[in-house]
């Protein structure tokens, strides 16, 4: 093979390299460029915040300035765990005395509240606002102090007769499941105006000898069916722990 023959192939051979390394570098130039697009826009997606949330129910200072025999205060927290689940639970106190037609009597003790919620409400970017549908399992320790009774409430023929007791029932305790509806906004940063409604049905409960449990810490009033219901207001804030994309 003659010299000048050498010499042309191998022109054309590295050529061929040449081009060949050229087209792979743009490749891999378009490559990156395409990544730290998509780093970029991603970085640029609105974050929904997850954390603790904190309140006060305000619905029962409310009453209590309407009826002075009642007594207590609920808080309520919850902490969100998806796009669109969040563990609840409330704790609270409760003291109520009551005058039926022929029974006085009053009811106080602690109780709390577990379980979660479900979000129905579709949010705009960057928005958490909830309308909600929820359960809680629900349990008291209380006692019942029975202040008087007429024993012939039922009797027409029988003169009225007021036996006053004021004996206390105390170790009662209930248990009891609810089905919750209701819906949060947040109508400044980080702070929330919520509103729920609660359909109850006791599980059980100890009662005291001579009377049945008319009222429970957390249950309210507890009808003969054994069911009950309940609603609130409440004010809370939200600390927001960390952000991530949905």
């Amino acid at each position: 093979m003659k010299l000048s023959t050498l010499k042309f192939y191998t022109s054309i051979l590295l050529f061929a390299v040449s081009i060949s390394a050229i087209a792979q570098e743009e490749k891999t130039t378009e490559t990156t460029n395409e990544v730290v697009e998509e780093v970029a826009i991603d970085s640029l997606k609105p974050k929904d915040k997850y954390g603790l949330r904190l309140g006060l129910d305000l619905s029962l200072p409310i009453r209590s300035l309407i009826n002075t025999d009642l007594k207590g205060f609920e808080a309520t927290a919850d902490f969100r765990i998806s796009k669109k689940i969040y563990v609840a639970a409330e704790l609270g106190y409760y003291n109520r005395y009551e005058e039926e037609d022929y029974i006085k009597f009053t009811t106080k003790g602690s109780y709390i509240k577990v379980g979660a919620n479900y979000n129905l409400y579709k949010n705009w970017l960057g928005m958490t606002n909830e309308i909600f549908i929820g359960i809680r399992y629900g349990f008291s320790p209380f006692s019942s102090t029975l202040h008087e009774y007429n024993p012939n409430f039922y009797g027409t023929y029988f003169p009225e007769e007021t036996v006053i007791i004021e004996e206390e029932y105390s170790g009662l305790t209930a248990h009891w499941g609810e089905f919750v509806i209701g819906l949060k906004v947040e109508v400044f940063n980080n702070f929330y105006m919520g509103m729920t409604f609660n359909l109850k049905k006791m599980v059980s409960q100890t009662q005291p000898d001579n009377f049945l449990n008319m009222y429970v810490p957390g249950f309210e009033r507890v009808y003969l069916n054994e069911t009950g219901f309940s609603f609130n207001y409440t004010l809370s804030y939200a600390i927001p722990i960390f952000r991530k994309n949905n």
